[in-house]
């Protein structure tokens, strides 16, 4: 009888469930069949114009700043330092004094050497005066033409005397420039390797001080061989430039390029190119590494922002926005300028082109543009 009952209970239970299935529609408003077609997703992105604009071509290298002169000086005599005439590592002129050597012992020498010129100019002038009388005498029948030969051969012989000592004595004073050492031209001067009174001689292997010229400089650097006859081209029209900038600092020299290694290095396939900077406020500093701009040339292209160029295996692609649809637009990137992309071929310029909140578009996606992020 139990069981009876409760198979009863299960089949009431049953129609109960199916009979409220099938009038759902009923007791819920019908509202599953009045529902409204969904709409089509929007998505929310940022945009920019492709442009049409003149675009450098470049290359950047790594460089190194070199003095133009450098030079480390010497002593030519071996003396004593009596004065050093400059502070360490101060800029000095052309011109200027800094150092001066003891020169006593010369400023002897040439006293001695003037002495002895004096008394053979003295000894010319008694034997000229003998020539003369004898000239005289002569003519009168007074004495030999013996006496007359003897004496222009004394005249020629202390001519020849005083010019052996005025050479001797030029030689002296060029001697006694030595003693005073002036820088050869303006620049930087090191930390003096000698005090007063230190010993110095001709075989010293260690210089005085070194000096660089600072303004202009050279900043030098490899390219591929691969520029090299568009380069060459751009310094017969001077158009090519360089610009250098010290990695971390704002601050950049801008000058043009100076030389162009004659051999391209087998082993890597690089040319050397030296570039001349005026350096006036002495931004760069010799041996400094420094990042270089070589720009060739200025040509017309078409530009995107790099970061609206999107990749695929079957290639480059941006998206392109009209009548507020995103559609895939296929294109061929050149090369990357300064955070923009030169585009040969797949746009006309002046596109509307997404370069924000691309990971949620497909072909087709509409769209519609939001403000550019602040400091973007």
């Amino acid at each position: 009888m139990k069981k009876r009952t409760l198979i009863l209970v299960t089949g009431a239970i049953a129609i109960a469930t199916a009979a409220g299935f099938i009038t759902r529609s009923s007791w819920m408003g019908g509202s599953s069949s009045a529902q409204a077609p969904q709409r089509p997703r929007t998505v929310s992105v940022e945009m920019a114009k492709a442009e049409r604009k003149s675009v450098p071509v470049d290359v950047d290298a790594n460089g190194t700043v070199t003095p133009i002169s450098s030079v480390a000086l010497k002593s030519r005599l071996e003396t004593t330092i009596v004065a050093v005439h400059f502070e360490d590592g101060a800029k000095v002129n052309q011109g200027d004094l800094l150092f001066t050597l003891d020169s006593r012992q010369i400023d002897a020498q040439i006293e001695q050497a003037e002495g002895v010129l004096a008394r053979d100019q003295a000894q010319l002038e008694g034997a000229q005066r003998d020539l003369r009388r004898f000239n005289d005498l002569v003519a009168k029948g007074a004495t030999t033409q013996v006496n007359v030969d003897n004496a222009r051969t004394q005249s020629d012989i202390l001519t020849g005397t005083i010019k052996a000592n005025q050479a001797a004595l030029d030689n002296l004073k060029v001697q006694k420039s030595y003693t005073m050492i002036r820088a050869p031209f303006s620049g930087r001067i090191s930390a003096a390797n000698v005090k007063v009174g230190n010993f110095v001689r001709p075989a010293d292997t260690t210089p005085l001080a070194v000096i660089n010229q600072m303004a202009p400089v050279y900043v030098t650097f490899a390219v591929p061989q691969r520029v090299l006859v568009d380069l060459r081209e751009s310094m017969a029209k001077g158009i090519s430039t360089v610009t250098a900038m010290i990695p971390g600092h704002r601050r950049s020299e801008t000058g043009k390029v100076a030389m162009v290694e004659n051999t391209v290095d087998a082993t890597t396939g690089m040319v050397t190119v030296r570039g001349i900077m005026a350096n006036e406020n002495e931004t760069l500093w010799p041996g400094t590494l420094v990042a270089t701009k070589l720009v060739i040339r200025s040509e017309d292209a078409i530009v995107v922002p790099t970061v609206a160029v999107q990749r695929s295996q079957s290639g480059n692609f941006v998206f392109v926005v009209k009548d507020g649809v995103a559609k895939v637009q296929p294109v061929t990137v050149d090369r990357t300028s300064q955070g923009s992309s030169v585009i040969s071929e797949g746009l006309a310029g002046d596109e509307n082109v997404v370069v924000d909140g691309q990971l949620l578009l497909s072909d087709g996606t509409r769209v519609e543009p939001r403000a550019k992020k602040a400091g973007a």
